[in-house]
């Protein structure tokens, strides 16, 4: 029977995987991967040495209708990203809604994802959250936060170092400068940092310490 595995692997420590996920990727025939070279440190690591194929952003499309076939042909392929859950803000989405339209079976596996930790650990209300991931870079920006402003929901964000503090300059445009931010960067890594404050603050902080890794930001209900 074909079958595609969606396989979270660790967003840094590379201890942060399930057996079942490694299992899993030794197990398949093919492992679709958003970066070959990023992924083979893990691989690697587990002595996971089948297959591997790149599947990113700028050639899904392109290599949809390929994966398909190999799936209706037998294949049991596994999906993994860089860091994380594919699907969540990474690939995985076009794959997953053309599998369910081939009737092709469909098996996600539970595991690592990078805004959890970082929500729990803000200390900012976790039972009703907005997940908004990336903002628009231009256009439908202001359109967004203009919503986001009348959410009465904790709202999560992923932004990346060179953006993070345009971010929090137009979180504090349309939101107030004393609501209560959580920022995360480098998770599970050796310098993983959390900030907790105002937004201002936050401001104030990311101007004196140049931003580095990856960042979540997690914003309080306005």
């Amino acid at each position: 029977m074909s079958k595609l595995f969606i396989v979270p692997t660790p967003i840094g420590n590379l201890g942060d995987i399930t057996f079942r996920a490694i299992e899993t990727l030794k197990s398949v025939d093919l492992i679709l991967a958003e970066d070959t070279r990023t992924s083979s440190k893990l691989l690697k690591n587990y002595n996971i040495k089948n297959s591997t194929e790149s599947y990113h952003m700028h050639n899904e499309h392109k290599k949809l209708i390929a994966i398909i076939d190999k799936l209706n042909s037998g294949y049991e392929i596994a999906l993994i990203s860089d860091a994380g859950t594919p699907g969540i803000s990474d690939p995985g989405f076009l794959l997953v809604r053309e599998c369910i339209k081939n009737k092709i079976e469909i098996e996600c596996l539970p595991g690592a994802t990078a805004f959890i930790p970082a929500l729990v650990n803000s200390g900012l209300p976790s039972d009703r959250f907005l997940f908004e991931g990336f903002l628009p870079v231009k256009k439908g920006r202001t359109k967004r936060l203009k919503e986001l402003a009348d959410e009465n929901k904790t709202v999560v964000f992923y932004e990346s170092p060179h953006r993070v503090l345009k971010t929090l300059n137009d979180l504090s445009a349309y939101f107030k400068e004393e609501s209560r931010v959580s920022i995360s960067r480098e998770l599970t890594k050796i310098h993983e940092e959390t900030f907790r404050g105002t937004v201002k603050d936050s401001i104030e902080h990311f101007e004196k310490k140049k931003p580095k890794g990856e960042f979540v930001i997690i914003l309080s209900p306005n």
